[in-house]
């Protein structure tokens, strides 16, 4: 290969890395022309297969800032499927079809910059597509703003019965203070006895004349 051809295949490589959303790592050996066309179709609109030299992959893996990731992945007959689309989708189509044909090894992967092991590209094989995800999320949001619809409609009436308790507390509050203030206002009536007790007293004033009467009956009898 020339040295032009090479520099346009990293550069094409290097760009899928960066503008594809995740990448899946293979091996291919002993597949057919036709079963390569196979699979191709089952990725169609999720992902693009490209078979590729290790050597020109690491060198466009590294300029797209992906090389310490896939780097270990990059041995034996390698081919590349760089995710255009869904995701999930692209990670099953490749299950699939390794299930039915065992030379198609899944290496791994990497999606949005991280390292993936074929482990975990078979779990987002079982994720659900992308528009059914993205349903649910919808579903949920509109069950919250339903949610949140109705607190604030109940706030007026919630806010108009807490306005009513309190008003009733306050009335039961001055009845109650009213009641024991009543009792008081009257006492003082019953000290009214106290202002005729001089009267009382009136005997010890007429006692001189009872003395002089005695005096008088005492001379008498002299």
């Amino acid at each position: 290969m020339a040295n032009a051809e090479k520099t346009a295949t990293i550069e094409d490589l290097a760009g899928k890395f960066r503008d594809s959303s995740g990448a899946v790592l293979t091996e291919y050996r002993g597949l057919t022309v036709a079963q390569l066309r196979e699979l191709r179709n089952n990725l169609r609109g999720n992902a693009t297969f490209n078979v590729t030299k290790n050597t020109l992959a690491k060198l466009a893996a590294t300029q797209a800032g992906v090389g310490d990731q896939v780097e270990s992945m990059l041995s034996g007959p390698s081919a590349i499927a760089f995710v255009s689309g869904d995701v999930s989708q692209a990670a099953k189509g490749l299950l699939d079809f390794a299930k039915a044909n065992p030379l198609l090894v899944i290496k791994g992967g990497v999606l949005d910059g991280k390292a993936l092991t074929a482990a975990e590209v078979g779990k987002l094989a079982d994720l659900e597509p992308r528009e059914v995800l993205l349903a649910k999320l919808a579903g949920a949001m509109k069950a919250s703003m339903a949610g949140a619809a109705a607190t604030f409609n109940a706030l007026p009436t919630q806010m108009a019965l807490l306005a009513d308790a309190l008003r009733a507390k306050v009335e039961a509050g001055a009845s109650a203070e009213a009641a024991a203030v009543a009792p008081a206002a009257v006492a003082p009536a019953a000290v009214a006895p106290a202002a005729v007790a001089p009267e009382a007293v009136a005997p010890e004033a007429v006692a001189p004349e009872a003395e002089a009467a005695a005096d008088t009956e005492t001379q008498t009898q002299d």
